[in-house]
Parts: C-alpha cells; sequence; structure tokens
C-alpha cells in the first residue's frame, strides 16, 4: 500500500480528494489547519496530520515514507494582502518541494489555478502553454505563477511534478463560487455584463479529485502541466439559470456596462489599499473580468496524457447541488 499525503486535506477539494484515494487503496495522511473536518477525515480511515505546510519544520515529520505528495492547500481568494499570499502559494510551495527531496518522495502533484490565464478579453480553448507571466490581476494569480515556477525548479533538480489547473470548482460543500452567486441574487442581484452572453467552463469537485488521482498514478507525464473542467463550456447566464432552477429560484440581475463596472473595482481596490481597510472591495478587476468575458480551456492533454474524463456531468452535479441546497437551506 502506497503512502500519500495531501495538503489542504481540510479544505473543500480536500475532502473530496482524500476519501477517494483511501477508496483507491492508499494509504492517505491528510495534512491540514481544521481539526473538527480532520476528526471527520479520521472516521473514514484517513490520518490526519494537524499542521501548516508554511511552518516547514512543524511538518517534516510527516512526510517521512511518502511516496507522493498531492499539493492542494493554497490561500485561494480574490483579496488580500500580498505578504499572506506570498507566505502561503510561494513560500509554502517551496517548503513542500524541499520537504519532498528531502525525504525522497517519488512524485509530487500541485494543484495550480487556470486564473494564470485570466485577463481582460475573451479566450477561447486556452492550452497548457498559454500563460502570460506578467500577469497581476491580482496577487493570488501572481502567487500561483510563482508557484509554477518553483514546480519546474524542483522539477529540474529531479524532483518528478505534476501540474493540475482546475476551473471553477462547484459542489456541496463549496463555500465559494456558487454561495456567492447565490447570495448575490437573494440580494441585490447578479451583475450581468455583456448579457450574461460570456462562455465559462466549470468543474465538479469530484471530476478535479479525480484527476489529481490520475496525476498521481499515471506514468510518462513528469513535468506535465493539465488543464481540467467538466469539457461542458455554457454561456454564464445559462449555468446560472440552471443553478437557480435547482434550488427553487428566480434569477434577478443587475445588467451593467463593463466599463462603468470597471472603473468601480479599480478605485474600490485602490480605496482598499490606501487606507487599509479590512475585508475586501465588493467588487475586484478579476471578478469583473471574470464576469464579463469568455474563458474556456482545451482538456484533450489531460483526455490523451492521463485519461482524463468527467466521472459527473455539469447537469448532474447541478441536481446534486440543488436537491442538497434545497434540504440544508429550508428557510
Amino acid at each position: 500500500m502506497k503512502k500519500i499525503l495531501v495538503t489542504g486535506a481540510t479544505g473543500f477539494l480536500g475532502k473530496y480528494l482524500a476519501p477517494l484515494l483511501k477508496e483507491k487503496g492508499f494509504e492517505v495522511l491528510a495534512l491540514g489547519r481544521n481539526a473538527k473536518t480532520g476528526a471527520e477525515l479520521q472516521k473514514k480511515g484517513i490520518t490526519f496530520c494537524k499542521g501548516d505546510f508554511t511552518n516547514k519544520a512543524e511538518c517534516a515529520k510527516y512526510f517521512e515514507g511518502v511516496e507522493c505528495v498531492i499539493h492542494a492547500g493554497a490561500l485561494s481568494t480574490v483579496w488580500g494582502k500580498w505578504e499572506d499570499f506570498y507566505n502561503a502559494n510561494v513560500k509554502g510551495t517551496k517548503n513542500i518541494c524541499e520537504l519532498c527531496i528531502e525525504n525522497g518522495v517519488k512524485r509530487l502533484v500541485y494543484i495550480s489555478s487556470p486564473s494564470v490565464y485570466s485577463a481582460k478579453k475573451d479566450r477561447f480553448d486556452i492550452h497548457e502553454h498559454d500563460v502570460d507571466k506578467s500577469n497581476e490581476l491580482n496577487y493570488y494569480i501572481k502567487s500561483k505563477i510563482m508557484a509554477e515556477d518553483i514546480i519546474k525548479e524542483y522539477n529540474k533538480k529531479g524532483l518528478y511534478t505534476v501540474v493540475i489547473r482546475p476551473r471553477g470548482l462547484f459542489g456541496i460543500g463549496d463555500t465559494s463560487l456558487i454561495p456567492r452567486v447565490l447570495r448575490a441574487n437573494s440580494k441585490i442581484g447578479i451583475p450581468l455584463l455583456n448579457g450574461g452572453k460570456n462562455f465559462v467552463d466549470i468543474t465538479h469537485v469530484k471530476n478535479v479529485a479525480y484527476a489529481c488521482y490520475l496525476g498521481a498514478v499515471t506514468q510518462n507525464i513528469n513535468g506535465e502541466i493539465f488543464n481540467i473542467t467538466n469539457g461542458e463550456p455554457m454561456e454564464f447566464r445559462a449555468i446560472l439559470e440552471q443553478f437557480l432552477d435547482s434550488i427553487g429560484e428566480k434569477p434577478k440581475y443587475l445588467k451593467l456596462p463593463f466599463g462603468l463596472l470597471y472603473s468601480v473595482s479599480v478605485f474600490s481596490e485602490w480605496f482598499y489599499r490606501t487606507f487599509k481597510l479590512k475585508g475586501e472591495p465588493m467588487l475586484t478587476k478579476y471578478t469583473v473580468c471574470t464576469l464579463a468575458f469568455s474563458q474556456t480551456l482545451n482538456i484533450e492533454k489531460a483526455k490523451k496524457k492521463l485519461g482524463y474524463k468527467p466521472v459527473i456531468s455539469l447537469a448532474e452535479g447541478i441536481n446534486e447541488y440543488g436537491k442538497w441546497w434545497k434540504e440544508n437551506h429550508k428557510n
């Protein structure tokens, strides 16, 4: 039985990934900070390792005898201090790479982000190499680009690495993507730019977990990067309306011009940074660009080299989420 360690195991993806690896026959170590979620993983036969990967010394003991590490831990948000993003996503990734080298770990699977493709324009059928290294739309993107460079650096030092870029995770337990949309719909309405006709890719978390598993076991993929989506790009408005229909709500839109909204986001970011306000602006440049422009990913490489095929369709995932939402949010 191979021993595999998952960082960020108490996060949204980790809570799906660790049990899947257990089902596949791995001895799973789940590194994370949330003791409550860790206890839930323990009940499934997974070893919870309480720790913070930004503290190398604290986590070193967990890497002994590990054959593969899936680094899913990250600070993933649209707003925050550069120091926090650097510490978690850049320094933290370097810590993981060093611990892998020092402990003879055979493979590292790194969960990156297709936010590195984000731009102030439509982008269709994006391939893995289509990254603008100077992209600084937000600190999260900047930190993920730097982290990928660290992965490449350690790959050259002999570490077997695989990078996964999953787009727009959703599913039961999501605390970010869909809940934000539903909150906006119930309050002021969902900002709709360009009539909501921009095409987007999203991915069920179960498909991402499966892709991570494939990244850990598939042969002859050293140094490769893979886009992962459900492979079902749709217009933004159509996806929204499917989700809202699944929970029994009608859409409420705010139809706004892109230019105005982008200008507001620029001012909001400046205001928050200048006056060092807590929380995050209601609008950020990244959020506005995500709402306004198309972004679809090419996943042919993942299909051919990883053998990736979604295990749950978009319609199935949306219906599953809607059923869960209605059962847990009756009031």
